[in-house]
């Protein structure tokens, strides 16, 4: 979701729905209306929305077989005004995920579009518990101001977490995205605070930075590891006085922007070593939100490709194609040191480049052309390696108890044995990944 969430209401114009609207607005929604669900087909046909509110008189049954009809997946919610509670019913029947009650309630209007910004990020960087207590708390922290650190390796989907906060924070102007990396210091920091005419040789004219042009929404700093000493010092500055100079210049402007930061570099190492500012870590990490490597939420690879292949083959225009079982699981097996990037590019290869029905093992191709099937039958114990570093020796040994009892086809007493533990601890184990809420097969 690149931009505000886009929310459509449908029904009469009433001062309720306007009310609806203008809350959407506040929580950081762009809002258009249709009066009937026939009109509203029509924008939906032009210009897709995120989430639609529909008022329970209107043929609410018959919009969602619409909806289904044209391939249409968007959350809908039902609205009413004091509606009976069997119009509600049949409308969530028909296939409404919720019922919202006009005039609406603020924390219900800006629920409603948080649970959207949710969903979007799980599309994208996937569901894995480690991801969701990220997510969680990124949305929590999504309408203060207070600035945000987000760490991660590279390709990890930091850029995308950020966007998260922003979307959800109901800011009306844009998230600015500024490169720290690879940027001269001289150029970085007039981007970040612009700079007066004549400031220095070829400034001609004023130029005002990503910290003014951000008004009030948000900047985000990518690889914010990669700053010089002098710009950090005059970061720290802005962070604590909340305004600042242009370079050249002697006129303080108001700082309302909300600062988000990314690394992938070991900050604290980083200020051990001299090379970071104490006093700016602590300000900017206020908050950190650290989004694992994909190599640690294993049980995301399949659904992120799937995903990816879904959406990289409907903008290709080709066949959308699925996937052998032998190439998820050698996708399973993979470490990605390149993260969800490096997984996006692989399954791009793979759905412009493959040639049957569904994608095989033999598709999967790094971009420095090795296939994964041949660098996994050359270097089998990379696979392996990758596969366990990055994750705890909990998540470790309960894969190994589970897989075990899977291929002893649930006897318990062999796959003890193969483990090399007592049939007593199996059990407990069982009852520890029950209790929580670990799925276990049946046949276990």
């Amino acid at each position: 979701m690149a931009g505000p969430i886009r929310l459509l209401l449908i029904g009469a114009p009433g001062s309720e729905f306007r009310l609806a609207a203008e809350l959407a607005r506040q929580a950081g929604a762009d809002v258009a209306m249709a009066d009937t669900p026939a009109h509203a087909l029509e924008a939906l046909r032009g210009a897709c929305a995120d989430m639609v509110m529909i008022d329970v008189e209107t043929d609410v049954a018959g919009f969602m077989a619409s909806l289904r009809g044209e391939r249409f997946t968007i959350p809908v919610l039902a609205c009413g005004i004091d509606a009976p509670a069997e119009r509600a019913v049949a409308a969530i029947r028909a296939g409404a995920r919720d019922y919202v009650p006009l005039p609406p309630q603020r924390d219900m209007i800006a629920a409603a579009i948080a649970s959207v910004v949710q969903r979007s990020v799980v599309a994208r960087i996937g569901n894995h518990p480690a991801l969701a207590r990220a997510l969680q708390l990124a949305t929590a922290v999504a309408s203060s101001g207070a600035p945000v650190l987000v760490t991660g390796e590279k390709g990890s989907g930091k850029g995308v977490m950020a966007r998260t906060i922003h979307e959800a924070s109901g800011r009306g102007d844009p998230m600015l995205v500024v490169e720290c990396a690879g940027v001269a210091a001289d150029v970085l920091e007039s981007e970040l605070f612009g700079h007066e005419a004549n400031a220095f040789p070829g400034a001609a004219a004023r130029r005002t930075g990503g910290l003014e042009r951000a008004g009030t929404g948000t900047i985000f700093l990518r690889e914010v590891g990669a700053l010089a000493p002098a710009t950090q010092a005059r970061l720290l500055a802005v962070l604590i006085e909340q305004r600042f100079t242009r370079i050249g210049g002697d006129t303080f402007v108001p700082f309302q922007a909300r600062l988000i930061a990314s690394t992938s570099m070991d900050l604290e190492a980083a200020v051990q070593a001299g090379s970071f500012r104490a006093d700016l870590l602590v300000r900017l990490g206020l908050v950190r939100v650290e989004v694992p490597s994909l190599r640690a939420r294993g049980d995301d690879i399949a659904e992120l490709a799937c995903h990816f292949a879904e959406r990289l083959a409907e903008a290709d225009g080709i066949e959308p194609r699925g996937f052998s079982d032998e190439a998820l699981a050698l996708l399973g097996r993979y470490g990605w040191p390149g993260n969800i990037r490096e997984l996006e590019d692989c399954i791009h290869r793979a759905v412009l480049l493959a040639s049957g029905a569904r994608i095989e093992a033999s598709d999967l191709v790094r971009s420095d052309g090795t296939r994964l099937i041949e660098l996994e039958a050359a270097e089998p114990d990379r696979f392996q390696i990758q596969g366990l570093v990055g994750r705890t020796v909990e998540e470790v040994e309960r894969e190994l108890i589970l897989q075990t009892l899977e291929r002893c086809h649930g006897n318990r007493t062999s796959a003890s044995n193969i483990l090399g533990i007592s049939v007593r601890t199996m059990r407990n184990k069982l009852r520890t990944f029950i209790e929580a809420g670990i799925p276990v097969s049946p046949a276990i």
